[in-house]
């Protein structure tokens, strides 16, 4: 009992001793031997729902000192430290997270608060577009790079690449326009890949266009000019069917309805819709030719304009006649002979 009670004796004795010397300490504190803790972070950049890493420190290694963090008015946690920064682990899911920042180191009842700390909240950039223009000559090819991410804290830094190697410096753009780079390129016997990057305050974060790749060309011939023209060479072809299929199509249907109105003759025999025959009406002082085996026939047929027409057909009946007399001509010799048609 008696070693308990020296045990507690020798400890509050040891308190106030150290009490003692904080206190000197602290009244010291004019000539800087124990100034105010440090607050720091690896970035003071940051984008919503990151986890963040705070050291607080002091540059007294030797004594054992407390601290304390707090945000605004706020405490978020105490930690015990000699020699080493305590670190304190956040996550930043909100603006008004973002600070401000301070931290406590204390002795005893002596004790100092850092600098404010604060972190800036930025969004990130999204994957840029790359766009690219292209001027071909004989020999030569200018390029125009046009890049740009539409979301994103500015300003943002665009850099282009040709395949994997940067081609151009960083482009600062405070609005939201596009960075623009040229170049000029010899007409290449292999194909040509380019993206570009687009990266703002964040660290280690950056957004990539996707590739973009330029054919090669060989000689005069422009393999990337005739990929533009496709598309308006579509457009002709689609044009030119359009119109012949606007001007066939009437004719088609007009064939078609006349195929569908022939006419049949009484023996069944197809007649062809537009053969008329002259009808020779004979004199009256002439006699009627008899009929043999004539046998006549009426038929109904439309035209286009949708208008009935009657026709008559009858079997033509010849026999041979006396030639007719010839004008007289001496080179002239009559060789043939004629008939006569009667209905």
């Amino acid at each position: 009992m008696w070693r308990h009670l020296n045990r507690l004796l020798f400890w509050s004795i040891f308190s106030s001793v150290t009490c003692r010397k904080a206190v000197l300490d602290c009244e010291a504190m004019k000539t800087n031997e124990f100034p105010s803790p440090c607050l720091d972070s690896k970035t003071n950049v940051v984008m919503k729902g990151q986890n963040v890493s705070m050291f607080c420190s002091h540059k007294n290694k030797s004594l054992q000192i407390t601290y304390s963090l707090f945000r605004h008015k706020t405490h978020l946690g105490t930690q015990n430290g000699k020699g080493e920064p305590a670190i304190f682990n956040l996550s930043i899911t909100e603006t008004h997270e973002s600070g401000p920042y301070k931290c406590k180191a204390q002795v005893c009842s002596c004790s100092k608060y850092s600098r404010d700390f604060n972190f800036t909240i930025v969004d990130p950039v999204t994957a840029p577009v790359l766009n690219i223009t292209v001027i071909q000559t004989e020999t030569d090819r200018h390029i125009t790079l046009h890049c740009l991410s539409v979301n994103g804290s500015l300003p943002i830094n665009y850099t282009f690449f040709e395949k994997h190697i940067a081609i151009s410096p960083a482009i600062s753009k405070y609005d939201r326009e596009s960075a623009e780079f040229k170049l000029t390129r010899k007409n290449p016997g292999e194909e040509e890949e380019y993206r570009c990057e687009a990266k703002n305050r964040l660290p280690d974060y950056a957004a990539y266009s996707q590739t973009v790749t330029m054919p090669s060309t060989d000689g005069g011939s422009c393999p990337f000019c005739l990929k533009l023209l496709l598309p308006g060479l579509l457009l002709l072809l689609l044009v030119i069917i359009l119109i012949l299929a606007f001007w066939i199509l009437p004719k088609y249907k007009a064939r078609k309805a006349m195929r569908n109105n022939v006419p049949r003759d009484c023996g069944d025999t197809a007649v062809e819709v537009g053969i008329y025959a002259n009808i020779h009406e004979k004199q009256a002082k002439e006699g009627s030719v008899p009929e043999v085996g004539s046998r006549p026939c009426v038929s109904t047929a439309q035209d286009e304009a949708e208008h009935s027409q009657e026709l008559q057909y009858a079997t033509p009946v010849f026999w041979e006649v006396a030639p007719r007399q010839q004008e007289a001509c001496d080179s002239y010799k009559p060789g043939y002979v004629y008939s006569e048609l009667n209905f």
